[in-house]
């Protein structure tokens, strides 16, 4: 088989260049998935006592006028429900409204002094010169009582990985800086500091969870567009031809690649061992998602929450969604259901027990004190996905800068959230604009945004 324009993956990257070359008029493309179904990490399941889960706490807010413009054509209007965010942390047996660093007027005395003083502290003396890793930007940024109390603990949850392991060039809009007076104001003046960042109001699905926006892309697309359980095992960089797990031959003239670029690298022929090599060393985390559907209410004070924060190590989860409070679909009766869908994460630095996870999950889900009762369980969901998260480690740029140049002689492209393995430009909105800036490059000559500039496509947020 001949195609002009070949994709590697149907996640929101792949999905978003098919769609965009459609767009362009251009017929001459093929989509290859090795799973079953489209959707890649946006994809949805429905349990057997028909609770929906996603892979992990996917919330839609868009930084691109094209996004919200897809998604609004994807599901219409009526399709999507709007929420306020509402996102705390629970710590010293307390919830702590986010962002945290602006509302430790909650805390115990002590440790809200020792983050008070922390700050004090970067005040007076003022660290100038550039972060060498993350652990130093978050000392720069909150002092060592923040750091101590919530910033290592917390992250060190979420990534898997030591902060002094990964880059500070990720942060950008994601985490709130601190500001000394109004910190203090909040404190003094007993005022509670919630609103900020890029998602303060998000939309989610009304019906079919994350998966159900992509289930639709791809019918925008053409299913017959979308060659589902293809496999690709190798890639013959010289000659532009793709071998399939079945043997099938595929022969292209523009690839563009969103499998993770570590495994990509390692099947494509003409690549030097060297750049292989190098790609290797590529940091990610897995992602173990453990939903947990329930009988009965939520309690009051998790009615209108959106998702929790867990810096605390008596939990194996860093963050927690109602899941039941996105949309009252994704459980099989609101009036009688309702779930959590819990996040942890795994790697080498930070191993997890698979085979307890579910029942360490419900036991610290009682000692936070979201459900009452393991008695309420009615189901329980478990999904690991060894890709989870790609890590923005120390080494990750360097990497990047010489491994990806080396793919485009081939005609090959790598995208997406593994593809270019970019965290902080690996959204659903930013990883769609990665395809559809592909598709812009290959077929019109319009030069990328999102990938190779970050900041720039961040700071466009809202325009």
């Amino acid at each position: 088989m001949n195609y002009k324009y070949v994709i590697i993956g149907s996640g929101p990257t792949g999905l978003g260049a098919a769609y965009r070359l459609k767009e362009l008029g251009i017929t001459d493309f093929i989509v290859l998935e090795k799973e079953n179904r489209i959707g890649g990490l946006s994809k949805s399941f429905v349990d057997e006592k028909g609770f929906t889960w996603d892979v992990g706490g996917h919330v839609q807010f868009s930084h691109y006028k094209y996004f919200d413009e897809l998604m609004l054509k994807a599901l219409g209007a009526d399709g999507w429900l709007t929420h306020q965010r509402e996102s705390w942390v629970w710590i010293e047996n307390r919830f702590v409204p986010y962002p945290f660093q602006n509302n430790i007027k909650y805390l115990t005395p002590e440790t809200m002094w020792k983050c008070l003083e922390g700050i004090i502290h970067n005040y007076k003396f003022p660290i100038n010169q550039k972060p060498a890793n993350f652990r130093e930007w978050i000392l720069a940024t909150f002092g060592p009582g923040l750091a101590e109390t919530f910033m290592f603990p917390y992250n060190f949850k979420v990534w898997a990985y030591p902060p002094e392991d990964m880059n500070a060039v990720w942060v950008g809009e994601r985490v709130a800086v601190t500001d000394l007076q109004r910190v203090t104001k909040n404190i003094i003046f007993d005022q509670d500091d919630f609103s900020w960042g890029p998602n303060s109001t998000f939309q989610f699905p009304k019906k079919g969870g994350t998966g159900g926006i992509w289930e639709s892309v791809g019918d925008l697309v053409g299913r017959e567009k979308v060659k589902l359980n293809a496999t690709v095992e190798k890639v013959i960089g010289p000659e532009k031809k793709i071998i399939l797990a079945d043997g099938e031959e595929i022969h292209y003239e523009y690839l563009m690649n969103t499998m993770p670029l570590d495994l990509f690298t390692q099947r494509v022929e003409g690549l030097d061992s060297e750049t292989v090599q190098l790609a290797q060393g590529l940091k990610h985390s897995s992602t173990n998602v453990v939903g947990v559907g329930l009988k009965g209410k939520p309690k009051e004070s998790l009615e209108t929450m959106c998702w929790m924060y867990f810096p605390e190590y008596n939990s194996p989860y860093y963050r927690v969604t109602v899941f039941s409070n996105y949309s009252p679909n994704n459980v099989p009766d609101i009036s009688q259901n309702w779930s959590l869908m819990t996040e942890t994460s795994e790697s080498l630095a930070k191993p997890v027990n698979r085979e307890t996870l579910i029942d360490d999950t419900i036991r610290a889900l009682i000692e936070d004190k979201l459900i009452e009762s393991a008695d309420d369980v009615i189901s329980t969901f478990h999904m690991a996905f060894d890709y989870g998260y790609p890590t923005p480690s120390v080494e990750r740029d360097g990497i990047l800068k010489a491994v990806l140049p080396k793919l485009e002689p081939f005609g090959i492209y790598s995208r997406g959230r593994f593809g270019a393995w970019k965290y902080e430009v690996s959204n659903q909105d930013h990883s769609l604009m990665q395809g559809v800036e592909w598709a812009n490059r290959v077929a019109a000559n319009i030069p990328e945004v999102t990938m190779p500039f970050p900041e720039t496509a961040n700071a466009m947020w809202g325009k």
